[in-house]
C-alpha cells in the first residue's frame, strides 16, 4: 500500500509518499481502505519530533482519525461487517491507503456524508464534547468561551454549544469571524485587536461565562481565570501559544469555586478513549444525518502524496475547520 513515512523529524517537506505493508489485523481490529484522513495539530508534533519517536502510538505511520470501508473483521469485533462505511480515531496509521481502527474507536458514517466529510468528524468533534459538555458540564442556559473557534475543535466546538442552548463567546482571527458567527456563535472577538477578557465583562455585566475552552494555554490562562464566573470551569485542551509555568492565587479558586482541568485524547488510556467515542456517538452521532443541526468543516482537500502541502496549510492557520487527505 501506499502511506506517508518520513526518515527523520523536521520541516513538512520530510513527509514522503512511500510504500508500507499493509497493518496487522488484530482480533479487536477492522481493516480499513481509507478514502479520507484528518489533518490534526498532534500530526505536526509528531512530524517536528514533539513525542520523541517517529513510532508514537499504534503505527509508524502517522495520522489519527479516517473514513473509509471496511475490508476485514477481527474475530472479537462486534456490530461491522465487510462492506460496512466507518469513521473513526486510530492510534496512528492514517495517512496510508489501508488501517486499522479498534472497533470501540468507530463509528459509522452518516447516510448523508461523503467520506471527506465524515473524516473531519471523528478527532474534533470526540474532542469537543469531551471537553466542553463532559468535562466542562455546559448545560442549556449556561455560557461558554471558545478560544480558536475557527480550528477544528473550535469550530465543532462552537456548534455542540450552539445546539447545547449556551450562549457562544467565541475568539479567532477577523477573517474568520462571520464563519465563525454562522457556526452559532452570539459574540465573535477579533483576538488581534479585542481583549476577550473586556468583552466578556462588557457583555456578561461582570457575571463572566460558565465554561471556557482553551487551545492557547499560558498567554491566555490569566484572563481566562478573568473571564470565568464562580463556579466556572476551564478545560485546558492545547498549549498552541506555550505551555510553561502559570500562576493563580488560590484563593481565586477556593473562594469563586472555579475547576480547572486539562484534557488530551492521545495520551488516555485505551479504554477512556472507547468511552469519550461512545460518549459522542450516542449524543450526537444522529444529528449529522441529513438536514440536521451539525455539519463537519472542511476547509480543504489534498491528495495523499501532497501531505506536505497539506501541513504547510495547517502551520498558516490559514485554515477554517478541517483539512483532509484523500486517497486517489
Amino acid at each position: 500500500m501506499k502511506a506517508i513515512a518520513f526518515e527523520q523529524f523536521g520541516e513538512a517537506d520530510v513527509l514522503q509518499l512511500a510504500d508500507a505493508p499493509a497493518p496487522e489485523v488484530r482480533p479487536t481490529d477492522l481493516l480499513v481502505r481509507v478514502h479520507a484522513a484528518g489533518v490534526n495539530r498532534a500530526d505536526l508534533t509528531h512530524r517536528r519530533g514533539g513525542y520523541g519517536r517517529p513510532n508514537f502510538g499504534d503505527s509508524t505511520i502517522m495520522g489519527l482519525e479516517i473514513a473509509g470501508e471496511v475490508i476485514e473483521v477481527g474475530r472479537d469485533t462486534q456490530g461491522y461487517k465487510v462492506g460496512d462505511r466507518v469513521m473513526g480515531v486510530v492510534g496512528g496509521g492514517a495517512y496510508a491507503e489501508l488501517a486499522r481502527i479498534d472497533w470501540r474507536m468507530a463509528m459509522p458514517v452518516p447516510a448523508s456524508l461523503d467520506y471527506v466529510h465524515a473524516a473531519a468528524i471523528p478527532e474534533v468533534f470526540v474532542t469537543a464534547h469531551e471537553a466542553m459538555l463532559h468535562l466542562g458540564n455546559l448545560q442549556r442556559g449556561d455560557s461558554v468561551l471558545i478560544h480558536a473557534a475557527a480550528g477544528g475543535v473550535g469550530s465543532a466546538a462552537v456548534q455542540l454549544a450552539y445546539a447545547t442552548g449556551a450562549r457562544v463567546f467565541a475568539t479567532a482571527e477577523g477573517s474568520k469571524l462571520e464563519r465563525v458567527a454562522q457556526l452559532g456563535a452570539d459574540v465573535v472577538i477579533d483576538y488581534r485587536s479585542e481583549d476577550f477578557a473586556d468583552v466578556i465583562a462588557k457583555a456578561t455585566e461582570g457575571r463572566g461565562v460558565d465554561v471556557v475552552i482553551d487551545f492557547v494555554g499560558a498567554p491566555y490562562f490569566a484572563r481566562n481565570v478573568a473571564s470565568m464566573s464562580d463556579g466556572g470551569r476551564l478545560v485546558q485542551v492545547g498549549i498552541l501559544g506555550g505551555g510553561g509555568q502559570v500562576s493563580v492565587a488560590l484563593e481565586e479558586i477556593l473562594y469563586r469555586h472555579l475547576q480547572i482541568k486539562g484534557t488530551v485524547m492521545k495520551s488516555r488510556r485505551q479504554e477512556e478513549k472507547h468511552a469519550m467515542v461512545r460518549r459522542f456517538r450516542e449524543h450526537w452521532l444522529d444529528r449529522f444525518e441529513g438536514g440536521a443541526s451539525l455539519e463537519p468543516v472542511v476547509d480543504s482537500t489534498f491528495a495523499l502524496a501532497r501531505a506536505a502541502d497539506a501541513h504547510r496549510r495547517m502551520e498558516s492557520s490559514a485554515n477554517v475547520g478541517k483539512i483532509i487527505l484523500t486517497m486517489q
